[in-house]
Order: structure tokens, then C-alpha cells, then sequence
């Protein structure tokens, strides 16, 4: 099995997969959202398991000591594959509104992050079918999060009242497979842009992985500031980045507010890396994203 199968694999079972058009059902109260497709096709890149810089994820710096390697994910890892669901244009466009997030964002965070997880687990089970050992870390009970003093890492080494942060990224096992770099929100800018979501899976596949087109972690950032012009929690800044609590209590009080749903996605949408990989000196941040 190669790259290119499991690939195919991945847009086949993408299109006909229900749950990623929202049905009247669905969409309940909210009749708006009836019809609204979320993800278009999604992006796949591959990175070797070995690679040094799943050990360099674990420094201080860049993450910490207590993010697992694939290895530790999967005894005999050979391969990472990671994937990017790019929201559609209508999720994108409704969310550049000020302020709160849109009707169709807020669906795209929750049904489609369940559609994701649901695409994650299929794919993991066909990986199993055809014979592959494998483990989505997304998935797996050993998954942790600690959330400002708060979640199951609490108590790991280098854990504090202020990490933000689990023990598996998949902004950075995108980043490692040549999917894109990091943005000064700390998501990752892909060809189709940062409005999306992320996923991956940890074979014993020996894939050949893709190139990283990119050797600094920030260089599809122009740094333009529009994230940090759109954030309402004012997270955002030229000289900080993203802080993560304020962050985290603007969702806590989405959580209240559009309950069973939640969402912001402001730094993500009108802005030059909502849907591609921003264009330096490109004009205006209107042009860029509207062009």
C-alpha cells in the first residue's frame, strides 16, 4: 500500500461519508444551516515517524516534555499521515462578520468536527482491514489535554496553571508533513489556507514522505496583524502571538451562549491565510482575502 492508495481511499470515502452536508435534521432550530456542505476535499501529507523533529516537539520551547512521539503513539511507527479539512467557502464567508461567530461556523466546529472524527475512525479501520497497524492519537484513551490548570496532563512534568496544550498536536504533525507552517495565532497556514480542521493517524507503513516546501516554522506568515485586528478577546499581538486563556475564556463563554455549540474562528476568517497561503506586499487585507 502507497501514499497514492490510501489517498484515493481518503477521497472516495470523503464524498459519499454522510455528515458532511448539514440535513434539516441536523440543522434542527437553526433551519439556516440546512444544505450547508462543511469541509471541501480535504489536503493529506505524510511524515516519517523517525523524523527529529517529533523529538524536538517535546522542548520546553516548543511544546514540552510530555507530548509523545509516534513511536510512543505505536511501538514499530514508520509513517505519520496528517490531514487538513478545509472549511467550504460558505462556512468561511458567513464567519466574516464581526463579533460573533456565524450560524455556520458554529456548525462546522461541532458537526464537523464529529464528521472529521468520524472519517478519522474509518480510515483507521480500513488501515486495520488491509492488514496495517495503526493509531489516531485524536482517538486513543491515552489522549490528554491540560487547559490552564485543569485536564489529565495536569501533574506531568513541566505541566503549569498556564499550559494550553495535549500530548498530541496536529498542528505540528501537519506542520512535520509538509502541510503548511504556523501563523502568529499558532495555526497552521496550508495551501487552502488555516480555516479548517486538523487530523492524523500513526501507521507502521513504510510511506515515502512529502518534501517540506518551507524551513522556518513562521514563513507562510506575513504577519499582517489582521488576526490580532479580528480576535474579540484581543488574544492576538505583533509582539506576544496568541495568548491561550483569554482565548479559552471567550470559548467557555460560547459554550454558554450557543450551547450544545460553540465557536469563534474570527482569526481565521477575512483575513490573507483564510483560504491560501498569503501573498507578501499583496495590497490591502480587504484584497487579499476578497480578491
Amino acid at each position: 500500500m502507497d501514499r497514492k492508495e490510501i489517498f484515493s481511499w481518503l477521497q472516495a470515502h470523503f464524498r459519499q461519508r454522510p455528515g458532511n452536508l448539514v440535513t434539516s435534521e441536523m440543522a434542527g432550530a437553526y433551519t439556516e444551516a440546512a444544505g450547508l456542505i462543511i469541509y471541501d476535499e480535504p489536503l493529506m501529507g505524510v511524515a516519517l515517524a523517525d523524523d527529529p523533529l517529533f523529538e524536538h516537539y517535546k522542548e520546553p520551547a516548543v511544546i514540552g516534555p510530555w507530548h509523545k512521539t509516534p513511536e510512543e503513539w505505536l511501538r514499530g511507527a514508520k509513517s505519520v499521515i496528517s490531514m487538513f479539512f478545509p472549511f467550504s467557502e460558505r462556512v468561511r464567508v458567513s464567519n466574516r462578520i464581526p463579533d460573533d461567530p456565524s450560524v455556520e461556523w458554529l456548525f462546522g466546529r461541532i458537526e464537523g468536527q464529529e464528521f472529521m472524527k468520524g472519517m478519522l475512525a474509518d480510515l483507521s479501520a480500513w488501515l486495520t482491514s488491509q492488514g496495517v497497524r495503526n493509531c489516531a492519537p485524536m482517538l486513543d484513551p491515552r489522549f490528554a489535554v491540560a487547559r490552564g490548570g485543569s485536564g489529565a496532563l495536569i501533574g506531568q512534568p513541566g505541566v503549569t496553571k498556564d499550559t494550553y496544550a495535549s500530548n498530541w498536536s496536529e498542528r505540528h504533525a501537519a506542520y512535520a508533513a509538509g502541510l503548511g507552517t504556523f501563523s502568529l495565532t499558532r495555526g497552521v497556514i496550508t495551501k487552502r489556507g488555516m480555516a479548517g480542521r486538523f487530523c492524523s493517524v500513526v501507521t507502521d507503513l513504510p510511506l515515502v514522505p512529502d518534501a517540506r516546501p518551507y524551513t522556518d516554522p513562521y514563513e507562510y506568515c506575513i504577519r499582517c496583524g489582521a488576526c490580532a485586528r479580528r480576535c474579540p478577546a484581543h488574544a492576538i499581538s505583533l509582539a506576544e502571538g496568541k495568548k491561550q486563556r483569554p482565548c479559552a475564556e471567550l470559548l467557555s463563554m460560547q459554550k454558554i451562549k450557543y450551547n450544545p455549540r460553540y465557536g469563534c474562528g474570527k482569526c481565521q476568517t477575512s483575513v490573507p491565510c483564510e483560504y491560501r497561503i498569503p501573498v507578501r506586499g499583496g495590497g490591502t487585507e480587504r484584497q487579499s482575502v476578497h480578491e
